[in-house]
């Protein structure tokens, strides 16, 4: 059985005396793709945040058994949005060596070829559609080579098309090279199609578990205070 890489206990986050996030218990093993899905404010970019160590809480957040302080070098991050000034000279590769100026040119092209952007290595960065600029994100995390991946609503500003391009890049790097993953999402058809667990959050853990066991209707009812229709993806 493999172990637990994510381990979350008794987690609570607070601001300004409003609990963000209450009491959460869960743990994540090496191999999964997990889906953090909940209606906007429930906590999840919070959650993303507290496993990063940016964001101060109560209770106990282990990453390879290490307090997150530990395991920072090895847990890579692509957050909700990235604003830069598109009119920036900087092509493609520039900006991937900018964040890691040892990694050898071989490492680079091969992270870029891993998300399908490898042609785009000399294009202007600011040249890049919504879609392809979150896989040069994705490319830029894989350069340490992560044990963990967390995703904040990578797909935010992506089509439909590209949103599935995007799950299919994450289950390529989660089967091939056993990346852990986390991700925020609101594509409930997605996330039943591509996660191996669920963690659904309104500031309080609703459910967790595999996606065809934990997505009823009663818990999306508790998440979005209606029902919400996806699609069972047998396979």
């Amino acid at each position: 059985m493999n172990k637990a890489i994510v381990e979350v206990k008794n987690l609570s986050v607070f601001y300004n005396g409003q609990t963000v996030l209450s009491d959460l218990n869960f743990s994540i093993k090496k191999g999964e793709i997990v889906a953090i899905v909940g209606p906007n404010g429930s906590g999840k970019t919070t959650l993303i945040r507290a496993i990063l160590g940016l964001v101060p809480y109560q209770g106990q957040i282990l990453v390879n058994r290490e307090a997150v302080q530990g395991s920072l070098e090895k847990i890579g991050y692509v957050p909700q949005r990235f604003s830069f000034d598109r009119t920036i000279p900087i092509t493609v590769g520039e900006f991937l060596k900018i964040a890691f100026r040892k990694v050898a040119i071989r490492r680079l092209k091969h992270a870029l070829l891993e998300v399908d952007m490898k042609e785009h290595e000399h294009a202007p960065l600011g040249s890049l559609s919504g879609g392809q600029f979150q896989r040069v994100l994705i490319a830029r995390s894989l350069l340490n080579d992560p044990t963990l991946l967390l995703l904040d609503e990578a797909t935010s500003e992506v089509d439909i098309g590209g949103a599935k391009s995007f799950y299919e890049i994450v289950a390529h790097l989660n089967r091939v090279h056993q990346t852990t993953v986390m991700l925020v999402s609101h594509e409930i058809n997605m996330v039943y199609q591509f996660a191996d667990q669920i963690i659904c959050l309104n500031r309080q853990l609703i459910c967790f578990g595999k996606p065809k066991e934990a997505i009823t209707k009663e818990v999306l009812e508790k998440l979005y205070g209606q029902e919400v229709r996806f699609q069972e993806h047998r396979h």
